[in-house]
């Protein structure tokens, strides 16, 4: 009997410290009303892409829609950090997710109406891509006025990324019935709708008023600034090197995903979701271990062996023919990104300077999705002429070799790291230099 209560408590415990950041009434609303809100976006990521190449049946189209869609990122995250280093990020936030219930509302008013085209799709995506370059930055930013304690930064950053991958999973298991059953029509309509949730969320917190930041310098010089600072602190720079290059040629997987499921599995809508939903599966469970730690020391290696396990995921990934085997596989790569990206988040959260926090992040959306575009053109281009699985394998290969060089930097990050947090009170002048030290960034996504 004292044997099972002494589980009970270490349970309870080890739960209490997993889910801390919910003692923070602003971040239960934020984590609410943004897991309703993230189910329905995945709903509609699974149906565009469905939509477009069950019309087209092209992987170059596909490819096209993905780059539409995430390129206005790319040009203009680092103007959107800035400006978000100046402005109020809570009306940010409230803006862009009404822009982006317009956006879900137009697909599903075009769809209805029967003649939906790809150029239309384009367009919209378009749209998204620049609501997207504001509302990551913003979001990410905004984690820090929600939680009060520097220390739980970390755990709150982990429990959002579990959250997006929670409705990674759900999202695409619901899109591939009701593609299924009802076309992609309805999967537009849902996500609308669930934008009002995260809006009404957004308006219900007592948010502690932030003065926007008046200065006459001109925007172009604080992004200079801001770029200098990323480049001059070596663990800034190598953290958004490596996650830029997973993400130019590891992430474009999820373009190529319907063809996968469709040419390579023989399957359907159906199939599509649930490769999708594997990779949300392992993504929260590398989630969920992030959320249990206590502390950020050790993370800076988790990263590259993380950006490994991706890789290797992907390769032999290419080389699966069976869809079950295929869904373990896409767990490994889900675990090994979502390791490589919430480690990335929060150690780039905690050791940047707070007046430049807008700028970092924002180079962290283009690194994270900001690249995604030239990746989803590129893997379109290439699956082409070399097939979808030879264009997953090199992208695998090319993971593995960021991960093994960005381990030659290892020690140095460590080294410039360690001062940061004892300055923090993180860690002890006195801890041994052999411990190592890290830190998480928040998510993106849904980025």
């Amino acid at each position: 009997m004292a044997k099972k209560e002494g589980k009970g408590k270490i349970l309870r415990s080890g739960l209490k410290t997993m889910f801390r950041s919910f003692r923070y009434r602003n971040y239960r609303l934020f984590f609410s009303g943004q897991g309703i809100s993230l189910i329905g976006t995945w709903i509609q990521r699974i149906a565009t892409p469905w939509l477009v190449y069950h019309q087209t049946n092209s992987p170059f189209l596909l490819g096209l829609v993905g780059f539409a869609g995430q390129i206005p990122t790319f040009l203009i995250a680092p103007f959107a950090g800035v400006l978000t280093d100046r402005w109020n990020r809570y009306h940010i936030l409230i803006a862009t997710q009404i822009a982006a219930m317009l956006q879900a509302s137009a697909l599903t008013l075009l769809y209805f109406g029967g003649n939906i085209q790809i150029w239309q799709i384009v367009l919209l995506n378009i749209f998204l891509g620049c609501v997207n370059a504001f509302d990551v930055p913003a979001r990410q930013s905004f984690v820090v006025e929600m939680v009060e304690k520097r220390e739980d930064l970390g755990n709150a950053i982990a429990l959002n990324s579990s959250m997006v991958n929670g409705a990674r999973i759900i999202g695409p298991s619901i899109a591939g019935v009701l593609i299924a059953l009802t076309g992609e029509g309805v999967c537009f309509l849902i996500n609308a709708i669930s934008y009002l949730f995260v809006i009404a969320s957004l308006l219900m917190m007592k948010v502690k008023p932030r003065k926007p930041v008046t200065k006459e310098t001109h925007v172009l010089k604080e992004l200079k600034e801001g770029i200098a600072y990323a480049i001059a602190f070596t663990p800034i720079k190598y953290i958004i090197i490596l996650l830029a290059t997973v993400s130019l040629m590891g992430m474009s997987y999820t373009v190529l995903m319907p063809v996968f499921a469709k040419e390579i599995l023989h399957g359907g809508p159906h199939t599509f979701g649930f490769l999708m939903g594997a990779t949300g599966l392992g993504a929260i469970s590398g989630a969920l271990y992030l959320a249990s730690r206590k502390s950020v020391i050790g993370l800076c290696r988790i990263i590259p062996v993380a950006a490994g396990l991706f890789g290797a995921g992907l390769i032999a990934f290419s080389f699966s023919r069976f869809q079950v085997l295929s869904m373990v596989l896409l767990v490994v790569a889900g675990l090994g990104m979502m390791l490589q990206m919430a480690s990335s988040n929060t150690i780039l959260q905690t050791v940047v300077d707070d007046d430049k926090r807008g700028r970092i992040m924002s180079f962290y959306t283009m690194a994270f999705m900001g690249t995604a575009p030239f990746g989803s053109f590129l893997a379109g281009s290439l699956a082409k002429f070399i097939g979808t699985p030879n264009t997953l394998l090199i992208g695998g290969i090319i993971c593995i070799a960021g991960a093994l060089l960005y381990s030659r930097k290892l020690k140095d990050i460590q080294n410039m790291i360690r001062p940061v947090y004892i300055k923090l009170g993180l860690i002890h002048e006195e801890v041994p230099t052999g411990i190592q030290v890290a830190s998480e960034l928040s998510v993106p996504p849904e980025e």
